[in-house]
């Protein structure tokens, strides 16, 4: 490596590979769009801001689930592809439905298209009448409730 006040230059086996601008902006990353993988350079364009507003057309509760995957990155970014895999799981799926679907995955804190779509096809957004929103875990007899141990 060659490094000026002005440039950064990367040489392998005495070939120049690269040579990048300088930055001075302390642990923040830069990338080159150029030097991303083709597919990831599709998303280089996209916001949090993009997926929030989509999230939101569906319901606060798809909103607020988007929000927070996306608050669960260190940079926001790197849950624009989960992001994209759980909207696209909610295609042709009732409205009312992706929204409670998306309030039990924010109280599970599943966060994740994998979970959500766990939840979509196993309807665990439903819960039991009368149990105040709680899906039981296990329904087995030897398996007693919260009252028993007090």
């Amino acid at each position: 490596m060659r490094v000026t006040a002005r440039t950064v230059e990367i040489f392998h086996r005495g070939q120049r590979v690269g040579a990048h601008q300088r930055r001075y902006m302390g642990a923040r990353h830069g990338t080159v769009p150029e030097h991303m993988p083709s597919s990831h350079r599709r998303y280089a364009e996209w916001s949090p801001d993009r997926f929030r507003r989509w999230a939101a057309k569906i319901g606060p509760n798809t909103e607020g689930l988007i929000v927070a995957v996306l608050a669960s990155r260190p940079h926001p970014e790197q849950g624009f592809r989960t992001c994209l895999g759980i909207l696209r799981s909610y295609r042709g799926v009732d409205p009312a439905r992706v929204e409670a679907v998306s309030a039990r995955a924010l109280e599970l804190g599943a966060l994740n298209c994998k979970s959500i779509a766990s939840l979509l096809t196993q309807k665990r957004d439903r819960a039991a009448p009368g149990d105040g929103g709680q899906v039981s875990l296990f329904d087995h007899a030897n398996v007693r409730g919260p009252g028993y141990y007090h």
